[in-house]
């Protein structure tokens, strides 16, 4: 039983290492804050930045462990879920471009020149799935 419970402890930590360390990676290695402060001339409160980010990861995790129940609005839940879901795409699109995934992924699926049916077919599929999800996993 004790080591059960050690082994599950183990795994927590290790999972948030890595993910942890991922996050801090993707941050450094695009140079998203420093960026941020270039674009908004704000480069003297470079440390508030940085203090949001971790504010929010430490915010972020708290609640999902907590499994929080906002008793919001469906009518206001729809222009959140919206906003997350176009700032996860935004983000997936942006790490895209940096890290130029597309051009690499023509030349080896062998579909040069046809991007538009590249960028077609990670639409419909990103569509297919997310209904998928809520169709089949998400309680009404």
């Amino acid at each position: 039983m004790i080591i059960s419970i050690l082994l599950v402890i183990f795994i927590g930590i290790s999972g948030g290492l890595v993910v942890g360390a991922g996050f801090v990676a993707f941050l450094t290695v695009l140079g998203i804050i420093p960026r941020l402060t270039q674009l908004t001339k704000t480069m003297k409160m470079i440390h508030y930045y940085e203090w949001a980010v971790v504010a929010g990861a430490v915010s972020g995790t708290a609640a999902s462990l907590r499994d929080p129940i906002l008793g919001l609005s469906p009518y206001v839940l729809i222009p959140l879920g919206l906003a997350g879901g176009i700032f996860v795409g935004m983000l997936a699109a942006a790490l895209t471009e940096v890290l130029n995934v597309l051009p690499i992924l023509m030349k080896r699926v062998g579909v040069d020149g046809k991007i538009v049916i590249l960028l077609m077919a990670i639409v419909l599929g990103k569509m297919c799935g997310s209904i998928f999800h809520w169709v089949y996993f998400v309680k009404h």
